[in-house]
């Protein structure tokens, strides 16, 4: 597998996020094109994507990584990280999480969050064993569209 930063948006990467970006969730879609762009652009987000079996490979996975400054401090957090149904169990989310934690790294996070529904007990089981310690914490959210 081969793990990259995606820094422009080809129609190859459109059409992998079409396909892998569902997976995420009954009601979860891919980005328009100009969304896309935007993002890609931005000096606070990384979109890490997954090859196989090389860098020549198609895209089977992605991860987005926020770096973002708050008055304690830089913190980072991992959202949309998928890989496709069909390449699982490979290694390829464990790598591209390795590579989101050096990239916050490297822009001076102090720490890397994510969240994950706890019925997904495989990535939950993938998180610790990379370090990452779940949290009691309250969450809410505010469904605003």
């Amino acid at each position: 597998m081969f793990i990259t930063q995606a820094v422009e948006v080809t129609d190859e990467l459109v059409a992998a996020l079409e396909r892998l970006i569902p997976q995420l969730g009954k009601n979860k879609s891919a980005l328009p094109r100009a969304e896309l762009i935007s993002l890609l652009a931005s000096d606070s987000t990384w979109l890490l994507i997954a090859r196989a079996p090389d860098a020549n490979g198609e895209i089977v996975g992605a991860l987005t990584l926020v770096v973002y400054r708050v008055p304690t401090g830089i913190r980072s957090v991992v959202e949309d990280a998928v890989v496709d149904a069909e390449f699982r169990r490979r290694g390829i989310a464990k790598e591209l999480l390795r590579q989101a934690i050096e990239f916050a790294r490297r822009a001076g996070a102090d720490n890397v969050s994510l969240t994950s529904n706890p019925a997904r007990v495989e990535a939950n089981r993938l998180y610790q064993t990379l370090g990452f310690q779940r949290r009691e914490s309250n969450l809410y959210h505010l469904q605003l569209r």
